[in-house]
């Protein structure tokens, strides 16, 4: 990457201290024994116990890294403090849908299919969790901090281990504390697609992951009549 004809000062600016950076890193940075596991040739992003294929990408990989996703550095320290985030949150179903909700079923359009809600049956406006988290700044340089929001869902067969959903970034001064308001998305950020392709929101305890912490969520069905 050729970083302009300024690149050489801002690279050194950060080196020597005089500018602190803030990025995260948006990729992960693998060790080179995962190469030979890992051909090019191969995109699945689902690891393959069979044949050794370790799977790509943060959302599914779970192996060692040089540098994992979501990693930064700074020239200061940031922690992270829950401020707000509801225990319980609940999917309503959309009219028609709900009088079969609490029959489970193998057809990729059912309503509800092995604890899990089917997205598109779903009333999803509005159907947000509410995270609020004050940063505080605990070193000797002010700096910016993008906080990262990581959902977790219950385990079940091709669900990732993680995905980011919520990020925003922060500006903090010496010894100051920020509060960043998010909202996680359920329909989009806690749905996890199924073996025929179709998005289902997972029942139960959801956890969301953000620095040091983690929140559980859990997510409950509301059957409602009406066609």
């Amino acid at each position: 990457m050729y970083p302009g004809k300024a690149g050489w000062q801002a690279i050194a600016d950060v080196i020597f201290g005089h500018r602190n950076p803030g990025g995260k890193l948006p990729v992960t940075w693998y060790p080179e024994d995962y190469l030979r596991k890992a051909p090019m040739t191969n995109m699945a992003m689902r690891a393959n116990l069979a044949s050794g294929y370790p799977s790509r990408t943060y959302r599914f990989y779970t192996g060692p890294t040089i540098l994992p996703f979501g990693h930064g550095l700074s020239y200061t320290q940031f922690t992270h403090s829950l401020a707000h985030a509801p225990e319980k949150l609940t999917v309503q179903l959309t009219g028609g849908h709900a009088s079969a909700a609490a029959a489970s079923s193998s057809f990729p359009n059912a309503t509800r299919s092995a604890g899990a809600v089917h997205v598109a049956h779903a009333r999803c406006e509005g159907l947000t969790v509410p995270v609020h988290v004050d940063v505080r700044n605990a070193g000797d340089r002010d700096g910016a901090h993008t906080v990262l929001v990581y959902h977790s869902p219950p385990s079940a067969p091709g669900a990732p281990a993680r995905q980011l959903v919520a990020f925003e970034k922060v500006h903090v001064a010496v010894g100051g504390v920020a509060r960043v308001e998010m909202g996680v998305d359920v329909c989009e950020g806690m749905s996890v697609a199924d073996r025929d392709g179709v998005r289902r929101i997972p029942v139960g305890e959801q956890s969301l992951m953000i620095g040091e912490l983690t929140h559980t969520v859990t997510l409950g069905v509301e059957q409602l009549g009406g066609v």
